[in-house]
């Protein structure tokens, strides 16, 4: 049993895109998942971060992993974890410390190293054509992977509409 839980996704249109790409990675491995679009709310995880924006990531990451445990308690699993565990960008230890810390006697956090299975993932989800995407998925993200590509050095654009004065 999958869940997709994730208010860190921006804009709506990446969320709709990974979701789609659960969908379809779901039914190809005949795995059910429980999407709680119901609760995409991205100021849940703004507000969760405002003026902690240094550690955004691990208050992303707790209000994510706080949010399956709680699923899993719910539904009657022994056990939780993350895909998480799958990345090589993500911190390892800090996952699995935090999944431990909140483990109880009645629901466990699997601790698995799923990063083995890194590059064979990548082979196959692109042969697939699944949509994988290229920042991690807050906002704060997606301007760190592409500020490369803003203007520098105070270079003017100059307007399409050469009859506008000044």
């Amino acid at each position: 049993m999958g869940l997709f839980y994730n208010p860190n996704i921006q804009p709506l249109q990446e969320y709709l895109l990974r979701r789609e790409a659960a969908v379809q990675s779901a039914g190809d491995q005949d795995v059910e998942v429980i999407f709680m679009d119901k609760e995409y709310h991205p100021q849940v995880f703004l507000r969760h971060i405002v003026f902690r924006e240094e550690n955004r990531c691990f208050l992303c990451r707790q209000l994510r992993l706080e949010r399956t445990r709680s699923m899993a308690l719910k539904s009657g699993f022994d056990f939780f974890t993350t895909t998480l565990l799958f990345s090589k960008n993500q911190p390892f230890e800090q996952i699995i410390l935090y999944g431990q810390s909140l483990s109880t006697d009645k629901c466990r956090f699997l601790e698995i190293d799923f990063r083995s299975g890194w590059k064979q993932g990548g082979d196959q989800s692109r042969a697939m054509g699944i949509y994988r995407q290229n920042y991690c998925g807050c906002i704060f993200s997606e301007f760190e992977r592409f500020k490369g590509q803003l203007k520098t050095g105070g270079q003017q654009i100059k307007s399409a509409r050469s009859d506008l004065k000044e």
